[in-house]
């Protein structure tokens, strides 16, 4: 087994592996703990109680975080030349069509961080499912990224909109902001996630819905929420 480093083992020292934290305990927690020289991003990692091989169980969402995701999101655009300026005014980093498509399958490009499409530019967008799919960069009704108000959704992205969704294990990975914001900042961002995810639960699902979160930062141990 690898050992952990030393500023690992001192973090460890400073949360109680037994205890479950409210939000605000967390983050203060995970704030007092020793950090790299970089700006470390806080995960959450959940646990929800689904069966991931029922059609009908699906979770997925997004939300836009209070106080941002602390890092600059590139979105790509899939629509028609018609709306191109629009997309551009609204920030777009990448705007096109199947050339950008060709792109994407044929040199393995992905420097983006969101893809959005005009329902009619899916024809084109679908054929990538088996690509972007995987990264959860798929762009889909339910997350608002297949829309005709393109603008709408490029402000979104770019303003902190994250999009969560349930893996083949029923676990959920998001980060929601940067080490660096305040106490306040970063606990009203895991709440307006928790709110998300919450709303998401399925319709189908009775009783208990997300079994467990725990929060961390890129390096650090975790500590366990109050879900």
């Amino acid at each position: 087994m690898k050992k952990k480093s030393k500023r690992y083992q001192e973090a460890t020292k400073l949360r109680d592996e037994a205890k479950v934290y409210s939000i605000e305990e967390a983050v203060d927690a995970l704030k007092s703990m020793p950090h790299a020289k970089y700006d470390e991003t806080l995960e959450a990692s959940c646990q929800v109680n689904i069966d991931p091989k029922a059609t009908d169980q699906t979770v997925r969402g997004s939300v836009v975080l209070p106080h941002g995701t602390g890092r600059q999101v590139k979105v790509i655009v899939f629509c028609e030349p018609e709306k191109e300026a629009d997309a551009k005014e609204a920030g777009a980093d990448f705007i096109g069509s199947q050339e950008l498509a060709d792109k994407i399958t044929k040199e393995g490009w992905f420097e983006f961080d969101c893809c959005i499409s005009t329902p009619s530019m899916m024809k084109v967008v679908s054929k990538l499912g088996k690509v972007l799919g995987p990264r959860g960069l798929m762009p889909s009704p339910k997350t608002g990224t297949v829309t005709d108000n393109i603008s709408y959704a490029i402000k979104e992205a770019k303003r902190g909109k994250i999009d969560f969704r349930m893996d083949k294990a029923s676990c959920i990975h998001v980060g929601l902001g940067k080490i660096s914001f305040s106490k306040e900042q970063l606990a009203e961002n895991v709440h307006a996630f928790m709110d998300a995810l919450n709303n998401a639960k399925p319709a189908s699902i009775k009783g208990e819905f997300i079994k467990s979160v725990y929060l961390s930062t890129t390096i650090s141990p975790s500590v366990r929420l109050n879900a």
